[in-house]
């Protein structure tokens, strides 16, 4: 699975831009724990968003491929205590794209991979699946185990 590329420690700075649920945004490190799980067939992601020298957002996340539907799917829980996410999507070169719909609206995912050892992130939201707006951006560094 290509996913298996991402599997270890990360730590990275993150930009929050202003909305709706952080009206002034601003910065965080996260620290993202991935590993291959199941024979392969997943990789769970362990997430801490900490802000002013404490975690303040804690994420779970089960990544995988769907046969049925030839897209991969990551399963998304959170500590905002909201229903989870389940965003789907493909792979462009190294670049996975996925995208969710809620009762909250539609968020957009990007997994930039082109870097050994550096990963970025991005998140958009939009209420209407038309206009984008830009939530978060991040790039994560691997950890030496």
């Amino acid at each position: 699975m290509r996913l298996q590329r991402i599997a270890g420690n990360w730590i990275g700075e993150e930009k929050i831009h202003p909305s709706p649920w952080d009206p002034h945004g601003g910065t965080a490190i996260g620290s993202v724990h991935n590993r291959v799980a199941l024979d392969g067939f997943v990789v769970v992601q362990d997430y801490a968003h900490e802000r002013d020298g404490r975690v303040v957002f804690r994420g779970h996340g089960v990544f995988t491929w769907n046969e049925a539907e030839q897209c991969y799917v990551l399963y998304w829980f959170d500590s905002m205590g909201v229903p989870p996410n389940i965003f789907k999507g493909h792979f462009e070169n190294d670049v996975l794209t996925m995208t969710s719909k809620d009762l909250q609206g539609h968020s957009r995912v990007l997994f930039d991979f082109t870097r050994d050892g550096r990963y970025t992130y991005r998140m958009e939201v939009s209420q209407d699946g038309n206009q984008w707006y830009l939530f978060t951006e991040a790039s994560y560094d691997k950890k030496e185990s």
